[in-house]
């Protein structure tokens, strides 16, 4: 091959050997300055990890439940599955029948009425529903108020969609419930939107009907939306309440809800939105163009479990309360102080003096016996002093926990 030749050879082909395994560097967009990767998807690695090294770790710390649906779901599910025309795209509003049942959920448990046809919107899981709230509603600049402690979704959502974060701290002195004489002295003018969540995670406290009737005259005081987050009201609690069976709170509030907790359906992926017409109709703008319908057979397998009786829920929680108690031992094992009555999946208890934080003792717990509990200060700062344990593993799980845990203390 001579000079002529060579000169030739495009550019792109002698670079070639110089080129090959060199990955393109890429600048993120800005909306993610400030965003880590959440913390469990980074936790569930290590954890994996140290599995493969032959720790058999016993994770306490994801509220996902181990307890399968009712058997009824999942044949629901199958049934309709194996229809051959059952799988082509979905109304982005969902299934008139599981509008109807959600409809019908609300009416029964909560005695709160939703037109089907306009008030509800289902979700590919509610999480889903923080980040199309946000992206509906959130301009750049503003103000979003999040608690502290409180499901950090709401501020990665916020802060995603252009947001500025406005906390406000919750106290166990207050019953983990807003301040509401400080959030009046808050520079509220720029707030659009405040996210609430009861019964709370991670403390587990219940609302009240006064909570939620104060929420709504703040909302409409400052006309603020307000965004309820409903997803433990089943769980370890006996009167299931929705912040939307308040008078008026349609003109100030939207809901989220899902089936994730409440029938064990977290994998199944389904949510709902419910609100007043203007609020479904102006969220389905930004979600249509994100995604599409979901899968019918999972949509009418979930009216099938919104139709379950009280009987279900019952039994579900007559697991929670045995598991509750073995989880109860092992926070006595580690000295920590906590409320014996919480709702939802989780126990939030105060740790110990003689710690930094609950980062210190959940990795005190994690390497020393192989068992981890989620640190409190994943929640907020207000939550820095706690640590929180999962109900989702069995009896038998716990226990064992608890008798690693008697070994290193």
């Amino acid at each position: 091959m001579n000079n002529e030749t060579i000169s030739k050879i495009p550019a792109a082909s002698k670079l070639s050997p110089l080129v090959t395994g060199t990955v393109l560097q890429m600048d993120v967009a800005k909306r993610l300055e400030g965003i880590g990767e959440y913390y469990f998807s980074q936790k569930l690695r290590e954890i994996d990890d140290m599995n493969k090294a032959g720790k058999q770790v016993i994770n306490l710390g994801i509220g996902s439940p181990d307890i399968p649906p009712n058997p009824e779901v999942i044949k629901t599910l199958h049934e309709e599955a194996i229809k051959p025309n059952q799988h082509g795209y979905q109304n982005y509003k969902g299934s008139p029948i599981l509008r109807k049942a959600v409809s019908d959920w609300y009416k029964n448990w909560y005695d709160v009425i939703l037109n089907a046809d306009t008030e509800i919107l289902p979700l590919i899981g509610s999480k889903e529903g923080i980040m199309h709230i946000c992206m509906t509603y959130v301009n750049e600049g503003d103000g979003v108020l999040i608690p502290n402690p409180g499901y950090p979704t709401y501020k990665s959502a916020a802060k995603i969609a252009g947001g500025n974060v406005v906390e406000y701290t919750l106290t166990k002195e207050n019953n983990w419930y807003p301040d509401f004489e400080a959030l009046e002295k808050t520079d509220l003018q720029k707030v659009k939107l405040m996210f609430v969540n009861y019964p709370q995670m991670p403390t587990g406290q219940l609302p009240t009907k006064e909570l939620f009737t104060q929420l709504v005259a703040f909302a409409k005081k400052h006309q603020i939306l307000l965004v309820h987050d409903n997803p433990y009201s089943f769980i370890l609690n006996d009167e299931p309440l929705s912040l939307l069976s308040v008078d008026g709170a349609k003109d100030v509030a939207i809901e989220l809800n899902s089936l994730s907790k409440s029938h064990n359906m977290a994998g199944w992926r389904i949510g709902l939105l419910a609100g007043a017409k203007e609020r479904i109709d102006e969220v389905l703008r930004f979600k249509s163009n994100m995604d599409s319908g979901m899968f019918l057979p999972l949509q009418l397998a979930a009216a099938k479990a919104l139709q379950l009786n009280e009987d279900f829920h019952t039994e579900v929680n007559k697991v929670y309360r045995a598991r509750r108690e073995k989880v109860i031992e092992l926070l006595q094992l580690l000295q920590c102080s906590f409320d014996e009555k919480q709702a939802g999946l989780f126990m939030w208890a105060a740790i110990p003096n003689g710690y930094k934080d609950g980062y210190e003792l959940s990795d005190k717990i994690l390497y020393e016996s192989n068992v981890f509990i989620t640190p409190g200060g994943i929640f907020g700062s207000a939550g820095d002093k706690y640590v929180r344990v999962s109900l989702c593993s069995s009896v038998e799980k716990i226990t064992e926990a608890n008798e690693r845990i008697k070994k290193i203390l």
